[in-house]
């Protein structure tokens, strides 16, 4: 599977600009699988790179999809990897689940990855996903390294903000979300989008190939609210078994993201895991998966080589 890129200048593509319905179509289309697993989820999975190459899954965060591992990460990965992106449940072309938790999440996308390769993989989940990757890893022995990018792992002081405690809750939530949908304007959009990448700036083309706006469609919207309300708890459960994770961990994580600070995070999950590596990057923010590209490809090496996969 190959790598459109979605520049963003309408001018070297014309014929899009006539025609809103085609642009509509490219913005939404499913570039990959829709697999089917035994508890009957259905999973969206794009893949790149050799067939036989060592396995690679890449599960997105918080408001995510596809559309953020295959800008530049997946790309930077296939040549040397057989790289499955997948949509975690209710985002991106994956349908909802009932079971919205970390466990449930974990557990069918080990199901839909089996569907297409029977091999142990390196899992990579960054921010919200690598917490699904932290599950993943200590639900099944299948997993033959980690790789955690700016991934949190410890509760964390600071309560849950108004708006997803609002979008959360039974009625109210619906009509909030239906209100944020259709009134917040595209500059609160891109001020949101600049604050997740600080201190760097956006990569040109990325709000383009994205579609920020996507995450505040209601249903995903509350979605992702009460996943991340969820999160702390389910968090404070995983932390005492941190100490059962033997396989290779690398983890990667900014000294400038205020949105899964390191101190909080990184710092007490490399003192805790004895198999982890931390990469501490300096003054990168939350997304180094695309300001520090070159940086994760060689933590996933680093993986593959621990785990006798490279």
């Amino acid at each position: 599977m190959g790598f459109p890129r979605d520049t963003g200048n309408k001018a070297e593509v014309p014929h899009l600009t006539s025609n809103r319905a085609f642009v509509r179509a490219m913005k939404t289309r499913r570039r990959g699988d829709l697999v089917k697993t035994p508890s009957g989820a259905v999973i969206h999975i794009e893949t790149y790179g050799p067939e036989d190459a060592p396995p690679v899954v890449l599960v997105h965060g918080a408001s995510g999809s596809t559309y953020d591992m295959n800008f530049r990460l997946a790309p930077a990965l296939a040549a040397q990897f057989r790289v499955y992106v997948v949509d975690r449940p209710g985002f991106g072309h994956s349908p909802r689940m009932k079971d919205e938790t970390l466990s449930a999440q974990a557990r069918v996308l080990r199901q839909a990855v089996q569907q297409l390769d029977s091999r142990r993989p390196i899992v990579l989940g960054q921010s919200y996903g690598g917490a699904v990757a932290l599950e993943w890893a200590l639900q099944s022995n299948e997993v033959a390294a980690l790789v955690l990018v700016s991934a949190p792992s410890h509760d964390w002081e600071t309560g849950h903000p108004l708006l997803h405690r609002t979008l959360a809750k039974p009625v109210i939530g619906w009509w909030a979300a239906e209100f944020v949908n259709a009134f917040t304007p595209q500059w609160i959009i891109d001020r949101q989008l600049a604050g997740v990448f600080a201190p760097q700036d956006v990569p040109e083309g990325y709000a383009y190939h994205f579609q920020p706006r996507k995450a505040i469609y209601p249903v995903r919207h509350r979605l992702n609210a009460r996943q991340r309300i969820a999160l702390k708890a389910e968090i404070a459960e995983m932390v005492p078994k941190y100490t059962q994770l033997t396989l290779p961990v690398e983890s990667l994580h900014g000294t400038k993201d205020e949105i899964v600070p390191d101190v909080i995070h990184a710092l007490p999950f490399d003192a805790k895991v004895a198999s982890n590596h931390l990469t501490r990057l300096e003054g990168i923010g939350h997304m180094p998966h695309h300001v520090a590209t070159d940086a994760v490809v060689d933590a996933v090496q680093r993986a593959a080589a621990r785990c006798n996969l490279g």
